[in-house]
């Protein structure tokens, strides 16, 4: 994995054979920051990764200019990897790396979030019950966005929050505003 443009372009970080996961590809990352920077800002955001995986959206987002990043992983594994890659970055300081499930994380006290990132696996079975509970709680600022990646099975084009909604190859993010624009 690689990091795509900022203050850590094109610094490398392995993925160790045997971790569960499914990294957000260089193409579909690349289109999520654009669609962030063309619309609002980076510089100085507080983010939020739920499924955090291999750490690859966050650490593209303080190479991008986000002030700290929480990420929130099940997997033991996964979460050694995150604080190992942070640390050789020097951008442990910016980090917070919590071993929980993304659910049981969202039950604590919300700190409102610029930007939530949540890629879980395409068959978690409680999507919609998490999109619920970010808006329920206020985990997002008024501004705020859920950047949610998921398959073709679900479509949340007719969601109330939905704002946009693309197809990246078998990839589709759809982002959820608090106070979505009218677009008539």
């Amino acid at each position: 994995m690689r990091i795509i443009t900022g203050k850590l372009k094109g610094r490398h970080f392995n993925i160790p054979k045997g971790l569960d996961v499914r990294p957000t590809t260089d193409r579909t990352k690349e289109s999520i920051f654009n669609l962030i920077e063309a619309r609002v800002f980076m510089e100085g955001t507080q983010i939020l990764d739920l499924f955090a995986g291999s750490g690859n959206l966050g650490f593209e987002a303080i190479s991008r200019g986000a002030r700290h990043v929480t990420s929130v992983e099940l997997d033991a594994q996964n979460v050694k990897q995150i604080e190992k890659t942070a640390a050789e970055f020097g951008i442990d300081d910016q980090m917070r790396i919590v071993c929980s499930d993304a659910q049981r994380f969202l039950n604590g006290m919300a700190i409102p979030y610029h930007f939530i990132f949540c890629d879980p696996p395409y068959d978690y079975p409680f999507m919609d019950e998490l999109i619920d509970q970010v808006f329920e709680e206020n985990w997002l600022t008024d501004e705020g966005w859920l950047i949610l990646e998921h398959d073709k099975y679900k479509d949340f084009t007719d969601h109330p929050k939905c704002t946009f909604s693309k197809a990246y190859g078998r990839t589709i993010v759809s982002i959820f505003q608090k106070h979505p624009v009218d677009s008539e």
